[in-house]
């Protein structure tokens, strides 16, 4: 396993490159209201991503068809936008989004609501994106890359959620995919020590139901099994001498 140490100048493109997608997602959760189609989000992504100059990091990756992975309810990751999918009040809607600025990459991922939702679907995305937050508390140097993942497992373990096992986070750089894998899950093994420069792209994946997920037939949709609510919450962060810094915070 190669982790990349990035260099000072490293560093600053990546702060701008992740400052860049940080804008992106806030008017993006700024948009969202009933009636949208997913479409449409991804649209709105694609300009708003180009119209900064940069470029959106998930079109064509591996075939994906998209700029912006939009996810409604129980689909996880990856869902495919498309003219027919209205968001409708009550919905949930993760938005998964990168771009690549003069060669490096950011990723960060929201769980939003669409119009008033139910109280158990805020408590999936308030712990969704509380886990992150206790995940990182680990995220210094010295520490090992899998104190983060048990202290996710943790968090999230009290609330009878389904931690998705499937999909992990990953470092990320030159490339949006780098190493290490991030399991948002408890591990046997301590993982690779941290070290200050390493950017990684921490993203609990969590289901109001069983952890167990399946792909549907475009290849890309990752769905919960048992039809449960799926909230996501990413962001890439620097670790440095000391508290984790969060680029993608907006």
């Amino acid at each position: 396993m190669a982790v990349s140490i990035k260099s000072k100048r490293e560093i600053e493109l990546m702060r701008e490159s992740c400052r860049l997608l940080a804008t992106v997602h806030k008017a993006l959760e700024e948009a969202i209201k009933p009636g949208m189609s997913t479409l449409d989000i991804d649209r709105l992504g694609e300009k708003l991503i180009r119209d900064l100059g940069c470029i959106p990091n998930f079109k064509d990756y591996h075939g994906y068809p998209a700029s912006i992975c939009v996810s409604v309810n129980d689909e996880v990751v990856h869902g495919i936008p498309s003219k027919h999918r209205i968001l409708q009040e009550g919905d949930i809607v993760s938005l998964d989004a990168g771009l690549i600025y003069k060669g490096y990459h950011s990723d960060a991922a929201r769980t939003h609501a669409v119009g008033k939702i139910s109280s158990d679907a805020q408590k999936l995305i308030d712990v969704t994106r509380q886990s992150f937050f206790e995940g990182i508390k680990m995220a210094k140097a010295g520490n090992h890359l899998h104190d983060i993942s048990n202290a996710i497992d943790a968090y999230v373990s009290q609330f009878g959620y389904g931690i998705v096992r499937d999909l992990v986070g990953h470092g990320i750089g030159t490339q949006l995919h780098e190493d290490p894998q991030i399991p948002n899950f408890a591990q046997k093994r301590r993982g690779i020590r941290l070290e200050p420069g390493m950017t990684l792209a921490i993203e609990p994946m969590i289901n109001m139901g069983r952890a167990d997920v399946e792909w549907l037939d475009d290849d890309w949709t990752v769905v919960t099994e048992d039809g449960s609510l799926s909230a996501h919450y990413e962001n890439t962060i620097l670790i440095t001498e000391g508290e984790p810094e969060i680029l993608t915070l907006y």
